[in-house]
């Protein structure tokens, strides 16, 4: 079987360089018998750092770099020659990466723009030449200072795609077929279950020019908290989206159990999943006709959007991408106040507003601090390997 190129994890150590040390020298020429010290300072050692860069979207360019050193400041020398600084060192990452100290598990960084810049580890300074330690009563110091030594880290790097929506299925519940119908994206299609074996991101093209980008995670079952199927591996590609779209087939025996089982994984994965704007999306709707339609809409979850559709037919697809727009547009301006928030949701639904006419009520909503940890597991090994 041939190997993946989707890669989103990567383990490497990590070291910056270690600073040159000072120079203990003394001016040596013909005619001047005491010159006095002239001993340059050591260079600094390379600092090592990560850098967004859009144009990739994997970590398999780090798959095999499992090293990455900076080189090492250089000794000072006479003639107050200072030594030159280590060469820094860029790690390209994709957006959406995150970054854990793999010994601790702590969060380090996460990358989120392009071309942003974060220093991972500082490289040492070069230690200062004698020159620096002459005074009127120590005019031939002997000594210099050493250089700081390197530092070193093992990180752990995770990609988590950065996308508007995320589906949430069992096996074969037709989640892929619903992105290659809406986006350009071409993922596996077939009959048997775990034909998705990576995510795959398809941009979804709306009304007037608008978009948005869909993610497709492979299925997930019961249990997979506890390491079925392909486990969680993959969800943590669903901890970005603005809104997660739950696709269960029309012709499920029990479209609400299905749901809660989806649910309570997630929900053992991160709690914090549940806190995002729901879509239930009924797939398979060509199987059913209407009556049984109407008959299957009482038994449903309740407190969350649901629309029947087609990805064969086409049936309801537009309506999906009406609410899933909807929910994605309410989701990112969450802090406007009530009365924009209200006439922006009829806007949406192409209803038309009075602006003497009140549409919503007061309400006293507590703020909460924003925390900004990215949240999700690290895991502790390499899945891939």
């Amino acid at each position: 079987m041939a190997e993946s190129n989707f890669v989103d994890y990567v383990k490497i150590v990590c070291r910056s360089g270690r600073g040159g040390a000072g120079s203990s020298h003394f001016r040596r020429e013909k005619y001047i018998p005491k010159g006095g010290p002239d001993g340059g300072n050591g260079g600094r050692g390379g600092h090592v750092y990560i850098r967004g860069n859009r144009n990739y979207w994997t970590l398999i360019h780090l798959r095999y770099a499992r090293h990455i050193f900076a080189t090492d400041g250089e000794h000072g020398s006479g003639k107050n020659s200072t030594g030159k600084d280590g060469l820094d060192v860029y790690i390209d990452v994709p957006l959406g990466t995150v970054i854990y100290d793999a010994e601790t598990g702590d969060f380090v960084c996460e990358v989120r723009e392009h071309d942003e810049v974060i220093m991972l580890l500082q490289g040492g300074l070069g230690g200062l030449g004698n020159t620096n330690f002459a005074t009127a009563t120590n005019q031939a110091p002997r000594y210099a200072q050493p250089g700081q030594p390197s530092r070193e880290m093992t990180v752990v790097m995770q990609l988590k795609m950065l996308a508007d929506v995320g589906l949430v299925g069992f096996p074969n519940a037709g989640k892929s077929t619903l992105l290659s119908i809406v986006s350009a994206a071409k993922p596996k299609i077939a009959d048997y279950p775990f034909t998705t074996l990576e995510p795959n991101l398809g941009i979804v093209n709306y009304r007037d020019g608008r978009s948005f980008v869909m993610a497709d995670i492979p299925g997930i079952i019961e249990g997979a908290s506890d390491g079925k199927g392909l486990g969680l591996r993959f969800l943590r590609h669903i901890e970005r989206n603005s809104v997660l779209l739950f696709v269960i087939p029309a012709d499920t025996e029990d479209i609400a159990k299905e749901y809660e089982i989806l649910l309570n994984e997630l929900q053992q994965y991160n709690p914090e999943l549940m806190e995002k704007n729901k879509i239930l999306g009924i797939s398979k709707s060509d199987l059913i006709d209407d009556d049984l339609q109407e008959m299957l809409i009482p038994t449903l979850p309740e407190g969350i959007e649901h629309v029947f559709f087609s990805a064969v037919t086409g049936k309801g697809v537009q309506e999906l991408k009406d609410l899933i727009w909807r929910s994605i547009t309410i989701n990112n301006f969450h802090d406007v106040s009530p009365m924009v928030r209200q006439n922006m949701n009829l806007t949406l639904v192409g209803k038309e507003f009075d602006e003497d006419k009140i549409y919503y009520e007061e309400e006293v909503v507590e703020e909460e601090e924003y925390d900004d940890n990215v949240g999700g597991r690290m895991l502790d090994e390499d899945p891939w390997e």
